[in-house]
């Protein structure tokens, strides 16, 4: 039909797209190249385990999210607020002591930073936390190793702590992301509830798609170019259109609409490991100081439901593209880290090359969703390289339509109105 919007890929911020046309009454049709939805966020069950597609995560803290989402239908099962730094075969835990009382003392005193550094880490997280996100958004910009040395902290703090915290979550060591992101990201993290929904991550976009009237959204069905009255898919059908949003991954809308430029992308690699039982006993990330490894989880130990008999399942992630060839390196880390490996069975590795955007500076955290008459685009690489901003770039994409659609229909209204006789 015609008057339809064409949302090419059933990623969540096509989704999020979907779903705010829809609320508005605009008929829509999501066509999907994959065999099912989610994109980069989908779950898979591997002889009965939850594997997510790479190792990610929830925050209760986006604003988007919760605009959204039922959190009740996501049953979250929260990580520790904190982390576990693995270095030179000692174990130092840092935790939000307004979440864990219990282990101010032990945090004060972990060897991680001197007592400067601490006070310079608490005085920016307060800072972060009460300054509002339209400030941090057009604040002074640098790259974020510039900031951390900015506020006071040392390199032995950065580079014990923050380097490979940062690291398993920007998915680069460096630490070159946009300062303004990185306050974003921080703030996020010290007010928000860390965890996974108990069915995989891959449950965030199942919630929007049950959004959508049954049969919008169209699976195997890879569109091939964007013509000038719609879309044509990869099988040659022609399918006409209002407008199209093309929400594919950034490689693919770049290859579909002229004028988007594809972002280099951040990779990882997450080694899934089963266990007869937990080595930790408590959901807390290990990261690796010196970057053997990113970070390393037992995944049940937060959501026992990612298991089908009680086994223990741990995730690891390493930055960059690997193979099974690399799995025993990893374990041998992983050895290190949790005291043995033995009886431990590798189950799956998930390499993904395109994970995150990269966000040096400077950053533009709105760029454009209407690139001309009836064509648009949204994804993580619109916005910022997080679930909120997919989220918030399928928000914008979908108000952009909705804003074109009403001036186009008004202009035809005024048209229709005969002039007056004399």
């Amino acid at each position: 039909m015609a008057d339809t919007v064409v949302v090419v890929g059933a990623g969540i911020a096509g989704l999020a797209c979907a779903v705010r046309l829809r609320e508005n009454g605009v008929p829509v049709r999501v066509l999907e190249a994959s065999d099912g939805v989610g994109g980069r966020m989908r779950t898979d069950v591997v002889e009965g385990f939850r594997l997510d597609r790479g190792f990610q995560v929830f925050n209760t803290a986006y604003p988007e999210v919760r605009r959204l989402l039922d959190l009740r239908s996501l049953h979250l099962r929260p990580f520790a607020s904190g982390v576990v730094v693995y270095d030179a075969g000692r174990r130092e835990r840092v935790m939000l002591p307004w979440r864990h009382p219990s282990y101010t003392l032990g945090t004060l005193f972990a060897g991680i930073g001197s007592p400067r550094d601490k006070a310079a880490l608490v005085a920016m997280t307060a800072r972060d936390m009460a300054a509002p996100p339209s400030r941090i958004r057009t604040g002074a910009e640098r790259t974020t190793l510039d900031e951390l040395r900015r506020r006071g902290i040392s390199d032995t703090m950065i580079d014990r702590l923050l380097r490979p915290f940062l690291a398993a979550v920007l998915l680069e060591r460096d630490l070159e992301t946009s300062s303004r992101y990185f306050h974003m990201l921080w703030r996020s993290f010290a007010s928000g509830t860390i965890g996974v929904p108990a069915l995989g991550m891959g449950r965030v976009p199942a919630l929007l798609a049950d959004r959508l009237p049954e049969g919008t959204v169209e699976l195997e069905r890879p569109v091939r170019d964007i013509t000038d009255d719609g879309v044509r898919t990869a099988s040659g059908e022609t399918i006409a259109a209002r407008a199209v949003v093309v929400a594919a991954d950034p490689t693919a809308a770049a290859a579909l609409v002229p004028g988007v430029e594809a972002p280099a992308m951040r990779s990882v690699t997450t080694f899934y490991h089963t266990a007869t039982s937990s080595p930790m006993r408590e959901p807390v990330q290990i990261i690796d100081a010196q970057g053997v490894v990113a970070d390393t989880i037992v995944l049940t130990d937060a959501a026992p439901e990612y298991s089908p008999d009680g086994r223990a399942l741990i995730s690891t992630s390493v930055l960059g593209v690997h193979g099974d060839a690399d799995e025993p390196r990893v374990r041998d880390r992983l050895a290190e880290i949790y005291g043995h490996t033995n009886g431990w069975r590798h189950l799956a590795t998930y390499a993904v090359p395109e994970a995150l955007p990269a966000m040096p500076p400077p950053l533009r955290f709105r760029q454009p969703v209407r690139l001309g008459p009836g064509r648009y685009v949204c994804g993580d690489h619109r916005d910022t390289g997080s679930i909120q901003g997919a989220l918030v770039s399928g928000r914008r994409a979908a108000q952009a339509v909705l804003d074109d659609l009403r001036a186009l229909d008004a202009r035809r209204r005024i048209a229709a109105v005969p002039e007056s006789q004399p």
